[in-house]
């Protein structure tokens, strides 16, 4: 079964996900009997778009070499298209979304409106509008996935929407942001915070703009998802964020003193979301460490049941993006 796609997003996750459609095309064919044609890709340069599929290694070459697919003329044509038109205009089975676009709601809808399927990594849709695109989603019985927005390829996501039929959630405590992490075990090795997020600016491992994950906006968005799905959909706005700006070295020494560490902790029950930084035990299963993340799912039958992996990297979000561009292509059948 031939399937196209379109993919939206050709930064780091981007290519990662490109990179793995071409190093796995014959297990895909072998184990699933999928073929998967790229249609078009959009950076913020253009749309690079040819219905008889474009070449993913000359594409990860053009965008390596030059940093824009818009630099790509002489084999392909760049369109100046919206994220809407593009998604209106290119005829695809399923639009994939690993941009950071805040309102790309708005054309994951026409998405589903227009009988294609999504998958995305990108968080604020789902944090904001859950309910409305699933709505979307169910009415036309299409596939909307979404395991990549909550600890990269570790398949929370599928665990919450697919397993534990018969249970119900009583409460979630997960650490879902790597960046914290890591600045938080500097500090433990005695670098002040600035420091910290110096080095992991560094590495690469924060942002430029590292607000998101030290403010506790990027958990917060993650514990909105997992509650939309435990429980009921709710928004961003209704759950209570702190970041760990104000986590002084003081309160680190406090805590290893005791045995314990400080990791920001996202708790999620009924009606309830709260994100802050948290003193654990040492033996917990939320003490992690580097780029992993953990959640705790309690609930009434099973009791507690972990669940720990990695929650970021690029082969890692790949991992989840892939595997629901596949589940969405068997769903489509």
């Amino acid at each position: 079964m031939e399937v196209k796609l379109s993919l939206f997003g050709f930064g780091n996750v981007g290519r990662a996900v490109a990179r793995v459609l071409l190093e796995k095309e014959t297990f895909f064919k072998e184990r699933y009997s999928l073929s998967f044609k790229v249609v078009s890709i959009a950076d913020t340069s253009g749309t690079v778009w040819l219905p008889e599929s474009i070449d993913l290694r000359e594409a990860l070459t053009v965008k390596e070499t030059f940093g824009k697919l818009s630099a790509w003329t002489n084999d392909y044509e760049v369109y100046n298209f919206t994220p809407k038109e593009a998604v209106q205009e290119i005829d695809a089975d399923i639009v994939i979304d690993v941009t950071n676009d805040k309102n790309a709601y708005g054309w994951h809808l026409t998405a589903l409106r227009d009988g294609k399927a999504v998958v995305t990594s990108n968080k604020p849709p789902l944090a904001f509008h859950y309910a409305e695109l699933m709505e979307e989603a169910n009415k036309r019985s299409l596939p909307y996935l979404f395991e990549a927005t909550v600890m990269a390829g570790t398949p929370i996501i599928t665990l919450l929407r697919h397993g534990l039929r018969g249970d119900t959630v009583e409460r979630i405590e997960a650490v879902l942001n790597a960046t914290t992490t890591f600045i938080l075990s500097e500090m433990e090795k005695g670098l002040d915070f600035d420091d910290a997020l110096k080095e992991a600016q560094k590495l690469g491992i924060a942002e430029r703009d590292p607000s998101g994950d030290i403010l506790g906006i990027d958990a917060g968005y993650k514990a909105t998802i997992l509650h939309c799905l435990a429980f009921e959909p709710i928004t961003f706005d209704m759950a209570s964020v702190k970041g760990i700006v104000e986590v002084t070295p003081g309160e680190i020494e406090r805590a290893k003193a005791k045995g314990k560490t400080i990791r920001l902790v996202a708790t999620v029950e009924e009606g309830r979301i709260v994100v802050g930084p948290k003193e654990i035990p040492k033996n917990s299963p939320l003490a992690v460490e580097s780029h992993e993340n953990a959640a705790v799912i309690k609930t009434d039958l099973l009791g507690e049941l972990v669940i720990k992996g990695a929650g970021a990297g690029l082969k890692e979000t790949a991992s989840g993006v892939v595997s629901d561009i596949v589940m969405a292509a068997l769903m489509m059948r």
